[in-house]
């Protein structure tokens, strides 16, 4: 797993204590010429599908805690790229903030945990329709627009590798 100089060093012990913290990566994987397809994890603890994202621990900087939880969740690692925009939400009466950034699998196998059963590798709009939550489809868009600046195509097609596990 690499990472850039700089990326993520905010450690949690000033943070606020009545905020939970937590980080998490957008995955994906390269398909054909310039099409990507996003990893969306189901969490059966929520019946959800989601990215990988988890707390962080006491003395752990964001990126490290979104990198390891990435792992734990999906056995995935990769390079890290682009932050993307927090979420912020409530959880229990209790309000929670998380970073995000998005990663490009480069190595790791995928092997049903206690937090994820099943993950699928989807285009964007497949993800779309598939994600839970609205700050995910707000996500999605921002990885859209992204590779859209790269110059990138999106990927529109139905994905060939969609179920493991």
């Amino acid at each position: 797993m690499s990472k850039k100089a700089g990326q993520g060093e905010r450690v949690n012990n000033d943070d606020d204590p009545t905020t939970v913290y937590a980080a998490g990566c957008v995955v994906y994987r390269q398909v054909g010429k310039g099409s990507i397809e996003v990893l969306v994890v189901h969490r059966p603890r929520y019946d959800d599908w989601d990215f990988p994202k988890g707390k962080r621990e006491k003395g752990e900087t964001d990126l490290d805690c979104a990198l390891r939880e990435t792992k734990e969740e999906t056995g995935f690692t990769g390079d890290i790229g682009l932050e993307l925009k927090p979420s912020s939400y409530e959880v229990r009466g209790k309000p929670k903030v998380v970073r995000w950034w998005l990663m490009k699998q480069t190595g790791g196998a995928f092997s049903i945990n206690d937090e994820v059963d099943k993950i699928r590798w989807l285009s964007i709009d497949e993800a779309r329709a598939k994600v839970s939550y609205r700050d995910t489809q707000r996500l999605l868009a921002a990885v859209e627009k992204h590779f859209a600046k790269k110059g990138g195509k999106k990927n529109t097609k139905k994905s060939a590798k969609k179920d493991e596990k």
